[in-house]
């Protein structure tokens, strides 16, 4: 043999460069070549690794008896003879002697060789049988696993183009291997977040890092119809040598898991809206401000855009409409996620009549919800108020319409109006019924609101009528007054004050505040003043009057209240003054610091049981006697000895007309964040006879 026989062993000539090999360096498989009279002319690593010669100790060797038992060697050199003779193969398995002694079942594959000078030699290919079993082992699982397995496997090269995908992935996308191969996920895949799939292999490819469960939402040949969820992970692929192969995938059907977790959360999110709900709507008994913290609350979560129109018969507390007739709502509040299509809404205060087929009309009839899930043209003026804003509603792009109604104590009130516009989602089932809850509860605190609006109305009526309106001129004094009633959300209370002419010129002030509010405190205010008005014309003391009120009143509801009563005598400049209860009134002298009267307090009336007492007191020309109740001093965040100083400080001022000296009072101690109580207050200036 030549040094540049292609046979000579690795030792005798250059290797040419090679990557690795693959399933030959897992089958770990030796190549050993033998000349015609069987000894060892080639000697492979690897044969060296299965048998256990160096390759020094190998050639040379007649391979016979180097690696075969004694008694197997007459059927060595047969079968030998046969391959070199007859130019067929062998193959098979058989006991090999290692050379540590021990022997190994070898499987072999022999074959003659012949070079071009028809040089005669033989090739054996050798593997340990236990490895090779291993390997079908391990490849028949493989291939059992890929084939019937559930979950999608695909392998994509470094191209990111399907190389292989199982049957699985055939049905799961509903396309064949054939129309898979050699495509990307884009061109096979296009309602798919291919964007996402694509930038996570490409991830892969350049990290190592495996991609574990993420989640792709979307639609594939299978179902066009519907989206469906699938949990992906992508692992790289490389060869023994660490060449990357490309990316291998695993997909496995997530639907159900995706729609339970939607599911939970949106079960959650209605929780959360109805907690909302509890805290946010109804934090007044204001009616319009109700209106608008329900439409705030489904803004954005349950609607792009949200109305609350009420009956204008639920607001004036009118019978009504007769069925068919127009129904007439007024808009409460609206709400607009997007400015978009606001402009189809009705205007917050404007009133409409809406025809018996509009669906808030049908829905406010029947009592019931009427949920359009996918919103056609032809529906479009059912919904708007009008064709201009059907128009507007279709440009904005309308899919999707929800009215519940709004139902207090067994009455509709009203509907809550919901569309959506930009939310991809169209309205279902459950969101009909997280409607209705909480316009059920937005709806209670409305019809609360407006029952209280009616009481407070009526009762400030009538405390209105009861007070004195601007009294006539009474001889020595000159007299000033305010009311000013609490807040829109608070209830009216019991404050009064009044103005009477007693004889010989005499007149008697009069302030008052019953405890508690509401159409009891007003009409408890309207029976004490006429009680007193009664008492009044018998002449009494100041504090025999105040006894005698105060047995009068046991019988009264509400019957405890504060008083203060001063009779004045302009011909001796002198005032007799008995309180119950009440606040000190303030007196101002000009030239000196204004002070607080400091008189025995008294009890309430109601309460019985203690005398009352009559200070006399001097009242001289520009002497001023300020009364007022306990709205005008009272906070919940400052002590009333801090807001009577404040009182003083402002009496202290250079003296103005009586009726500005009331407006600065008000404006400095009646701010906005004190108005919960009512307030009254009536100031009296003593003035000469020449006056």
């Amino acid at each position: 043999m030549s040094p540049t026989d292609p046979l000579l062993p690795a030792a005798s000539q250059a290797a040419p460069t090679a990557p690795p090999g693959g399933l030959l360096d897992v089958l770990n498989v030796a190549a050993v070549v033998l000349d015609a009279d069987g000894r060892i002319v080639l000697w492979s690593p690897q044969a060296e690794e299965l048998f256990g010669y160096t390759l020094d100790e190998a050639l040379g060797q007649y391979a016979g008896r180097l690696l075969v038992h004694e008694e197997h060697l007459d059927q060595v050199i047969e079968l030998f003879a046969q391959v070199m003779g007859g130019g067929g193969s062998w193959a098979g398995v058989f006991p090999i002697r290692h050379k540590d002694g021990s022997t190994k079942l070898v499987e072999f594959r022999n074959m003659r060789l012949m070079n071009d000078r028809k040089d005669l030699y033989a090739l054996g290919l050798a593997s340990d049988q236990a490895t090779l079993r291993r390997v079908e082992r391990d490849l028949a699982l493989s291939t059992g696993l890929v084939s019937q397995s559930p979950i999608g496997l695909v392998v994509m090269d470094t191209d990111l183009r399907y190389v292989a995908v199982n049957p699985a992935v055939e049905r799961i996308d509903r396309l064949s291997a054939a129309e898979l191969v050699g495509r990307h996920v884009h061109d096979v895949l296009p309602d798919l977040d291919t964007e996402t799939i694509e930038d996570s292999m490409r991830q892969v490819l350049s990290t190592g890092v495996p991609i574990l469960d993420q989640e792709i939402v979307g639609r594939t040949p299978a179902d066009p119809d519907h989206d469906h969820a699938w949990s992906v992970s992508y692992y790289r692929l490389e060869d023994p040598g660490g060449k990357v192969l490309g990316v291998a995938k695993s997909i496995v059907d997530a639907t159900d898991r995706h729609r339970m977790a939607a599911e939970a959360h949106h079960a959650r999110r209605r929780l959360a809206l109805i907690a909302d709900a509890s805290v946010l709507i109804g934090t007044t008994l204001d009616l319009n401000q109700t209106a608008q913290e329900l439409a705030n609350i489904v803004v954005p979560d349950l609607a792009d855009i949200a109305a609350v129109d009420v009956l204008d018969t639920f607001l004036t507390n009118r019978s009504p409409p007769r069925p068919g007739a127009p129904a007439p709502f007024r808009a409460l509040a609206v709400k607009a996620a997007y400015t978009t299509a606001v402009d189809a809404a009705d205007a917050v205060g404007e009133l409409a009549r809406y025809d018996a087929d509009r669906l808030v009309s049908q829905c406010v009839t029947c009592a019931e919800p009427v949920l359009i899930g996918h919103v056609e043209n032809s529906d479009l003026p059912r919904i708007a108020r009008s064709p201009q804003a059907a128009t507007i509603l279709a440009r904005a792009g309308l899919h999707s319409y929800l009215v519940v109604p709004l139902i207090a104590r067994g009455n509709v009130i009203g509907a809550l109006d919901l569309k959506r516009i930009r939310n991809p989602l169209p309205f279902d089932e459950d969101d009909m019924v997280l409607a209705g809850e909480l316009a059920t509860r937005a709806a209670v605190s409305m019809d609360n609101a407006c029952w209280y609006q009616r009481e407070r109305g009526a009762a400030l009526t009538l405390q209105r009528s009861l007070l004195p309106q601007d009294p006539p001129r009474h001889p020595g004094l000159e007299i000033a007054h305010r009311y000013q009633p609490a807040a829109a959300t608070s209830e009216v209370g019991g404050d009064w004050f009044d103005v009477i002419p007693l004889p010989r010129d005499r007149t008697a002030l009069v302030i008052g505040d019953v405890m508690g509010s509401g159409l009891n405190a007003a009409a408890t205010m309207g029976q004490l003043r006429n009680a007193i008005r009664a008492l009044a014309d018998l002449d009494l003391d100041p504090a025999r009057l105040l006894h005698h009120l105060d047995r009068s009143s046991t019988g009264l509801d509400q019957a405890i209240a504060t008083c203060v009563y001063v009779t004045y005598n302009p011909r001796r400049g002198q005032c007799r003054i008995s309180t119950a209860g009440h606040l000190p009134p303030v007196l101002v002298r000009p030239g000196r610091a204004p002070e607080l009267l400091d008189l025995p307090t008294g009890v309430p009336l109601g309460v019985g049981g203690v005398a009352f007492h009559t200070t006399r007191l001097r009242l001289h020309p520009g002497d001023q006697l300020v009364l007022y109740t306990d709205g005008l001093v009272e906070t919940r965040d400052q002590p009333i000895d801090r807001r009577l100083g404040k009182l003083l400080e402002l009496l202290a001022r250079p003296q103005l007309s009586l009726a500005r000296t009331c407006d600065l009072l008000l404006g400095a101690l009646r701010q906005a964040e004190h108005t919960d109580d009512d307030v009254a207050l009536l100031i009296a200036r003593a003035r000469s006879s020449a006056d």
